[in-house]
């Protein structure tokens, strides 16, 4: 499903701030702000559909490469939505810009300073204490991923089904690509 929308070059501009923000706090990876991507493209703006979003997210966590390919595919629909594809290339320069630029610039020049300090004991407790929010904030993706594909009881096979993938991960070392495997035969023989 494609949106027609009409983009102003102050929405370009607003979207490549709050990109700008979003990089800031994309402490553990880019997908680590998904949810508040979600708010801002789906709920706010309605540049981007329910399905759109996951679908981005989806095709660039299972494709090779790094995982921030999911912005520069939202930034594509986005464009696509709003007049074809040269938009849609232009919608992926200002997302990649605006997620790489400052997140890049801060990350080097921490890691150098971190690097030349690493003994000190702010340091090591800063690491440390950066675990839990990472985790919180992998949380948090998850649940805004698994929350548009399940609307109440009627999806309850789908829930379970997250849930039991997530302690198979959390307690076993069963590699990803057979819970993957599993998932898509269940899929395909519609039990979920």
């Amino acid at each position: 499903m494609s949106l027609n929308l009409n983009l102003q070059w102050t929405d370009w501009l607003g979207m490549f701030v709050h990109f700008l923000s979003l990089s800031l706090l994309s402490i553990g990876g880019a997908i680590t702000t998904a949810p508040d991507m979600h708010r801002y493209l789906v709920d706010r703006q309605h540049w981007l559909t329910d399905p759109q979003f996951n679908a981005s997210v989806a095709i660039a966590q299972a494709a090779p490469g790094p995982n921030v390919l999911f912005v520069a595919l939202m930034g594509w629909q986005v464009g696509l939505n709003a007049g074809g594809p040269l938009l849609g290339l232009f919608g992926v320069l200002v997302t990649m810009l605006g997620i790489m630029l400052p997140s890049t610039t801060l990350t080097y020049l921490a890691a150098s300073w971190g690097h030349r300090n690493r003994n000190l004991r702010g340091v090591r407790a800063f690491k440390q204490g950066m675990a839990p929010i990472v985790i919180a904030l992998l949380i948090a993706t998850g649940w805004i991923l698994a929350s548009a594909n399940v609307s109440g009881l009627k999806d309850w096979p789908v829930a379970l089904l997250t849930v039991v993938t997530a302690l198979v991960v959390w307690r076993t070392r069963v590699h990803l690509l057979w819970l993957l495997g599993a998932g898509a035969l269940l899929g395909w023989f519609g039990w979920i």
